[in-house]
């Protein structure tokens, strides 16, 4: 049922019902329970607006869509451990791989904004919606560093620096492979294909990425750079070493390998380190640096020594 999207519309003799005694009765697979549980996380839309009530009631002719992402149900929130920086204008945060940065139509209860949302909702001002504005995004499994503005006036100011490239991004990623030299630069106009909804590297009509890496350690049979992208397109990194014949550890869709080093690979070996800005409203250099997770960890420890195995390291606590 991952990835599945169900278009329905109720018909005469439903109008009336709950919504969630409805999408069991009308959904193959889908038992009350799990109805409600798709309802709460935002994956279940009628007329094109998202319903969240379980207790809805659906009418006669109503269009019903219903996403299904295959991912677990579990709701993430925001924990101490996630938050490098707070203050009055900004917070960053450490994103977890396998959590969307932004809603998406099979959730919005979970997400990375809804989880910040929640965090930075004041309970002594109920109906205030929290003032939140999202300038960057990482994708689902890549983890690290993310930065948010929180009030009205570092809003505008937050957005110009990442538009105006004075934001200097830099990444961790484990790459297949032997890179033949210690530095370089991609530098490529991608785009995205509609039949495979992939980004790629396009002769005209994309929009420009620039990515610079250098090598930091390697391994038998990757290796492990340090990435810049001056610019924030869509996927950039993950590109430009699939096209170079490098693809990130564990990115199955640009190419990259299920298992290396006598291991596998948990998801695409990416995660944003460090983020230098300056602060829209002080004006200060700020810098904000994620730990590289567990996941990561694991996995060099694996490669570094491979006479252990793949739960050698584990052992160590």
């Amino acid at each position: 049922m991952a990835g599945s999207v169900f278009r329905i519309t109720v018909p005469a003799a439903c109008h009336g019902m709950r919504l969630d005694q409805y999408l069991a009765q009308a959904v193959p697979g889908f038992s009350r329970g799990m109805a409600r549980k798709i309802i709460d996380l935002g994956g279940v839309h009628m007329d094109g607006r998202r319903l969240r009530r379980s207790s809805q009631v659906v009418g006669q002719g109503a269009a019903l869509e219903i996403f299904v992402d295959g991912e677990p149900q579990d709701i993430f929130s925001i924990g101490e451990e996630n938050i490098l920086y707070q203050d009055s204008y900004l917070i960053a945060v450490n994103k977890p791989a396998g959590i969307n940065t932004q809603p998406t139509p099979a959730r919005y209860k979970g997400t990375l904004y809804e989880a910040l949302i929640r965090h930075l909702d004041n309970p002594f001002r109920r109906g205030t919606r929290p003032s939140l504005g999202m300038v960057q995004r990482l994708d689902r499994d890549t983890s690290g560093v993310l930065v948010f503005s929180t009030h009205p006036g570092s809003h505008k100011p937050l957005s110009a620096s990442f538009s105006n490239r004075s934001v200097r991004k830099i990444y961790l990623a484990l790459v297949d492979g032997c890179l033949a030299c210690e530095q370089g630069i991609f530098h490529s106009e991608i785009a995205r294909q509609h039949r495979t909804n992939l980004m790629k590297s396009v002769d005209r009509g994309g929009k420009e990425a620039l990515t610079q890496y250098s090598v930091v350690e390697r391994f038998a049979e990757a290796t492990l750079v340090r990435v810049e992208i001056p610019t924030g397109r869509s996927h950039q990194i993950r590109v430009h070493f699939s096209e170079a014949g490098h693809p990130l550890l564990g990115d199955i869709r640009y190419g990259g390998p299920a298992n290396r080093c006598g291991q596998a690979v948990p998801r695409q070996m990416l995660h944003a380190w460090r983020i230098e800005l300056e602060h829209p409203i002080t004006k200060t250099p700020v810098v904000f640096e994620a730990p590289l997770p567990m996941d990561f960890l694991r996995w060099l420890e694996c490669a570094r020594h491979p006479e252990s195995g793949p739960g050698g390291p584990d052992k160590q606590g």
